[in-house]
């Protein structure tokens, strides 16, 4: 395995840097007072995403764009260093068109929609000019399991009625979210993973309702985490994705290269985390010394540092993998780097807010922000729970179960 960025990964990745010095972080002061008056989208956001676009610094997460879409195409190997570099400013990723859940979206209309679904919905998320969500999740089942699903997707005549009640779906209140996948059943009787179906429903469409937008720890998000009322929605069938009781597999394929970007974007956090760490240390003092002399001060600097290293070669490892052998052959890489890079958000988070202090919990640092979204990540695109399940069946299936017979040696009778 080679994890060696390529000249061209490099290139991106100082031009980016130079972006995000020179128009992102002079902004983080204004799109924070923004966003808490309650303007949204922020008064920038279109001047710069026009400039990203222009420099060419846009659609980064795709690898597979065609010559006549917009962006500019990397493997997911080379893509890592940039995901990492947008995480340190979670809202910078929309700046680029390299939002969630718009990237996993604008992956299912790129690998699964018709040419009418693309030219309707694929082009205006490629060209930034909309935003989306994914409704999957449902408040009134587990829906760690895809299976559990149960908003109705009836078919009547050339429609698909549909009802039901999802929640946690980001980006449902931003404002310029036009369009929604919709997970549902539209055959129960089926095969448990061939009852489940995704329809494109406009946002507009009469019996959508945003019940309400929670806040997560307290943290009122403006794009949303929102739980929304499906009415009877009727909606062309022509709107389906894919085929009828693909679903399943749909979802499958979106969550793979999703979840290792939250993953990188995590790992940008953790080293921001520890950067403001390590010059706090070194600015205050306790008891004579300065912090980075305190020997607990430097337990955490250096675990945090072992740790952000460790999360980043098997995230690596896994976009290898994808881009070699690709996802469904990564399955496991993915739930790894899925339970390790959230916990390591908030473990090395945690650490830089309490050598803060109670500045930590405040505004004045992006450190509460961040280990919050790195809270809420342990459930994003399944619980740590089901990932760790996956996983042991996995070793399991692959295991040599002669091993005890070669390696342990029974005791004489």
């Amino acid at each position: 395995m080679d994890f060696a960025f390529s000249p061209r990964s490099q290139e991106m990745r100082q031009k980016l840097q130079g972006f995000m010095d020179a128009h992102i972080l002079p902004r983080i002061r204004q799109h924070h007072e923004e966003t808490h008056a309650g303007q949204f989208p922020v008064s920038f956001m279109e001047d710069l995403k026009k400039l990203a676009r222009e420099e060419g610094l846009w659609n980064m997460f795709l690898p597979s764009l065609k010559e006549d879409e917009p962006g500019t195409p990397l493997s997911n190997l080379d893509y890592a260093p940039l995901a990492e570099i947008m995480g340190r400013v979670p809202w910078s990723a929309e700046v680029f068109n390299c939002n969630a859940p718009d990237t996993g979206n604008m992956e299912l209309l790129h690998m699964f929609a018709t040419p009418e679904q693309r030219e309707q919905w694929l082009e205006p998320l490629l060209n930034g000019e909309i935003r989306s969500a994914f409704a999957m999740t449902e408040p009134d089942v587990a829906s760690s399991d895809a299976t559990n699903i149960t908003t109705s997707m009836r078919r009547e005549g050339d429609e698909y009625v549909i009802n039901g009640r999802k929640w946690f779906i980001t980006n449902a209140t931003h404002p310029n979210c036009k369009v929604f996948i919709v997970m549902g059943k539209t055959d129960p009787d089926a095969d448990t993973h061939k009852q489940q179906s995704m329809i494109i429903v406009p946002r507009d469409t009469p019996g959508v309702e945003i019940v309400r937008n929670p806040t997560v720890l307290n943290h009122h998000a403006p794009e949303g985490h929102a739980e929304i009322l499906f009415t009877n929605v009727r909606v062309p069938a022509s709107n389906l994705l894919g085929e009828e009781g693909s679903g399943f597999a749909l979802a499958q394929a979106r969550l793979g290269p999703g979840r290792i970007h939250h993953c990188m974007r995590s790992i940008g956090a953790a080293e921001l985390a520890l950067e403001l760490m390590v010059d706090r240390s070194q600015e205050r003092k306790t008891f004579g010394k300065h912090l980075s002399q305190q020997g607990v001060i430097r337990e955490w600097i250096a675990k945090s540092r072992i740790e952000i290293e460790q999360a980043r070669l098997l995230t690596l490892k896994a976009a290898w993998m994808i881009d070699n052998v690709g996802a469904k052959a990564a399955r496991k890489e993915i739930s790894m780097i899925k339970v390790v890079a959230p916990a390591l958000h908030t473990r090395v988070t945690d650490r830089a807010m309490q050598l803060f202090g109670a500045m930590g919990l405040t505004p004045d640092t992006p450190l509460a922000d961040h280990y919050t979204w790195g809270r809420a990540l342990r459930f994003a695109d399944g619980p740590d729970e089901v990932h760790l399940q996956s996983i042991a069946k996995m070793e399991l299936r692959e295991s040599n179960r002669g091993a005890s017979e070669t390696y342990l040696t029974p005791p004489k009778r």
